[in-house]
């Protein structure tokens, strides 16, 4: 079970982007996350006429290593550690470390 999910409020804390907040788009292997609208790069792409694409700069988001994001808690307007907790049912729900609220119910 991942600490962090695709759809998760999160805020970056090293790098270009420091202190920008966005949402994880994906996980993909090797650690790596994409964020909506964070860690943007200037790509060059060929004309595609068959697809109707025209060539030229295309900013696009590129992926960011895991440990460089940290989950935003609304609750006290900061990054947060998120740890799991077992439900008298048997469930295992996310909590941030420091107010003990439940991430996703």
């Amino acid at each position: 079970m991942n600490k962090i999910r695709k759809g998760d409020m999160v805020i970056i804390q090293t790098g270009k982007d420091k202190g920008k907040q966005g949402i994880v788009l994906g996980l993909l292997e090797n650690s790596r996350v994409m964020v909506e609208g964070l860690n943007m790069a200037k790509k060059h792409t060929k004309p595609n006429p068959a697809k109707g694409e025209q060539g030229g700069l295309v900013s696009k988001e590129m992926p960011l290593n895991i440990s460089n994001i940290a989950i935003f808690n609304n609750a006290t307007k900061k990054a947060d550690k998120v740890t799991f907790k077992a439900l008298k049912d048997g469930k295992k729900i996310r909590i941030y470390k420091s107010n003990q609220e439940a991430i996703d119910v």
